[in-house]
């Protein structure tokens, strides 16, 4: 590989984890309370609102039911008014982030779904008010299930931001399509693939570390 394309590569992975992390920052600071509020709202649920919950549930569902190629190009005027520009990596930021919202929020919700009901209602018998109750028992309790999902969502992000490299995100994916498949560079492309597989190992390793930790049941 020669040096201006290694120099590339080192700026293309300086783009994906630029688009990955900001968007998974995004995501979990939208996706935990939509999670809780699935949660909370729904029957039983210490702030029961059933056509909030519903509405929550189809609005979510709505957006994940969209493949993120298409919701890549639909959003391209959302972009715009955003960040100024469709293209790039700025603007692949805020597809990526709409696109990993609501994925977070299911993830979420089911990890704090499992929490132990008797200790909500122990909470609430000791007079625990419901930011009581998420401050002090739903989060705590699902903070291993929480982080398991985040790095979920931050591996799907790895790869949606290599998609989004074939409408001039940026990013590693730009440059194996650029490089790698549209001048037959197959050191670029072999690259690229080793990058994506160390990184995407790289953040399920440290997540693992990370769950392992907060596990209440070990």
């Amino acid at each position: 590989m020669s040096p201006v394309l290694f120099e590339l590569l080192i700026r293309s992975i300086w783009e994906t984890v630029l688009m990955t992390g900001a968007s998974g920052l995004i995501s979990l600071v939208f996706g935990l309370p939509l999670g809780l509020a699935l949660v909370a709202t729904d029957r039983g649920g210490i702030a029961e609102s059933l056509w909030v919950n519903r509405i929550l549930g189809a609005i979510i569902n709505g957006f994940r039911s969209v493949p993120f190629i298409i919701l890549l190009v639909a959003l391209i005027p959302v972009t715009r008014l955003i960040v100024g520009t469709s293209i790039g990596t700025w603007a692949a930021i805020v597809p990526l982030s709409i696109a990993a919202t609501p994925y977070y929020a299911r993830i979420a919700e089911v990890s704090l779904r499992e929490v132990d009901h008797g200790l909500i209602e122990a909470a609430r018998a000791m007079g625990g008010n419901r930011w009581t109750i998420i401050r002090e028992v739903l989060v705590p309790e699902a903070l291993a299930g929480i982080v398991a999902g985040f790095t979920v969502t931050l591996v799907t992000l790895v790869g949606a931001s290599a998609m989004a490299g074939a409408i001039g995100a940026g990013g590693l994916g730009d440059l194996a399509i650029r490089y790698g498949y549209q001048r037959f560079e197959t050191s670029v492309m072999v690259a690229v693939v080793v990058v994506l597989i160390v990184l995407v190992c790289g953040i399920q390793c440290i997540g693992d570390r990370l769950v392992a930790r907060l596990d209440r049941r070990g």
